[in-house]
């Protein structure tokens, strides 16, 4: 949002605050409903990002000709954010630390895919998946089989394989080690919500995250080309099992993020882009999103909805992206993602190479019409989790249309760009 237009809305706020924040933003909840037991966020939680972010409930700051927030929200938490200026359009409960499922798997990769290169090949020991929890999902890696670092990491963002998270977690060093970094990464990334247990999500006793911590994450980790590539991949070819006397054979695997590959009555989302989702006893439904329209684009956190429709956290998610994108421009900002701190510092800026060689805005746009398995393009920073300010994650991109497969690439800025594979049909 530009400046002059930003600091309009923050004085028009002051004056209609009052009348602004009577309106009825969002029907009743799932914790408003009569009867309902449901738990209530703590009274007091963090204020990383702004004050507002801090306080229980629904924040919102409708400005003229805004929409109201969507009715169907029943979700302990959730955020809409801008992802390139960092602005936070609207949230609920955002630093309410609950488990985070199987969107931790974002952390972990955004620490971990960096040390290992992805034509390393490995062979897996039975020790490597030994401590896999109960009822785990899994992607199919057989001890004595060897395997790429790139299959393990398709396995991860596609299948939310447990097993590929335990093997590639020992190449890091081990399953503590992987913690710990995941840990100290959480901490540079000012996702101090964050309390890493167990790397692939499994629930474990004092493991937390929160909607606004998981924004964070996932805003640092579609800065790097690769996570950007597996957390948009639609499907994907994986080793299969090698049988004596025969050819080792492989089998397909689907990504599990419904708003991605549209299946069980959730169609695909326009513009979407990733990132992950995850369910477990404890946790619920938990997902976080990346979406585009024109050149807006979003990022969206849903934590645990209570609702009985079926996959209500890709429908929370995808209405909560619909409105933001209606509503951008028209809200006051209820807060930011923050930068990492080393951003704040200067410490760990990316080359210029990699910010672009010319520097500065452009208004290029361009036109890309896809064949049937070609790939659209978001254009994105590729610096990693260090210091590139409030422009972080996936500053232009694609507008797709998968029916039509006509891709528009709006590059504001002339940064690598994101690739997404389409499904096949």
């Amino acid at each position: 949002m530009p400046a002059v237009k930003k600091t309009a809305l923050t004085v028009l706020s002051a004056v209609l605050l009052p009348a602004l924040t009577a309106l009825p933003a969002h029907a009743a909840t799932a914790d408003d409903k009569p009867g309902a037991k449901q738990p209530k966020p703590p009274a007091l939680m963090s204020t990383v990002g702004g004050a507002q972010l801090g306080q229980p409930g629904t924040q919102v700051v409708l400005g003229p000709g805004a929409p109201v927030l969507p009715k169907e929200l029943s979700g302990r938490s959730w955020i809409v954010a801008d992802a390139e200026s960092g602005d936070v359009l609207a949230s609920h409960n955002a630093h309410w630390r609950l488990p985070p499922a199987s969107t931790m798997k974002m952390l972990f990769a955004d620490t971990v895919l960096p040390r290992l290169p992805k034509t390393q090949v490995h062979k897996v020991t039975d020790g490597e998946l030994a401590d896999i929890g109960e009822g785990s999902s899994l992607v199919g890696l057989k001890e004595d089989h060897t395997y790429t670092v790139h299959d393990m990491w398709l396995g991860v963002f596609l299948r939310s394989g447990n097993d590929a998270v335990h093997v590639l977690a020992e190449m890091n060093g081990g399953w503590s080690k992987t913690a710990q970094d995941m840990q100290r990464h959480a901490e540079e990334l000012q996702a101090l919500d964050t309390h890493v247990v167990s790397p692939d999500g499994y629930d474990a006793k004092t493991q937390v995250s929160s909607a606004y911590d998981l924004t964070l994450i996932a805003r640092s980790g579609m800065q790097k080309k690769d996570f950007r590539e597996y957390c948009s991949t639609v499907r994907a070819t994986f080793p299969g099992e090698k049988k004596k006397g025969k050819k080792r054979e492989s089998f397909e695997i689907q990504n599990t993020n419904r708003l991605l590959t549209g299946d069980l009555g959730v169609a695909p989302y326009k513009g979407i882009a990733g990132v992950k989702n995850g369910n477990t006893t404890h946790a619920g439904a938990t997902f976080t999103g990346v979406a585009q329209r024109g050149d807006r684009v979003l990022l969206v956190t849903v934590m645990n909805p209570s609702a009985d429709e079926g996959h209500a956290v890709y429908k929370e998610a995808a209405r909560l992206l619909d409105w933001g994108f209606a509503a951008s421009g028209k809200v006051v900002p209820v807060g930011e993602l923050v930068p990492p701190k080393s951003a704040r510092t200067g410490r760990g800026a990316p080359p210029a190479e990699d910010r672009g060689s010319k520097g500065g805005v452009g208004g290029e746009e361009t036109s890309v019409v896809a064949a049937e398995d070609a790939t659209t393009r978001l254009a994105a920073t590729d610096g990693g989790a260090s210091g590139v300010g409030t422009a972080l994650a996936i500053t232009g991109g694609a507008l797709v249309a998968l029916a039509a497969g006509v891709f528009l690439v709006n590059r504001r800025w002339p940064l690598p760009a994101l690739t997404r594979r389409r499904p096949r049909r």
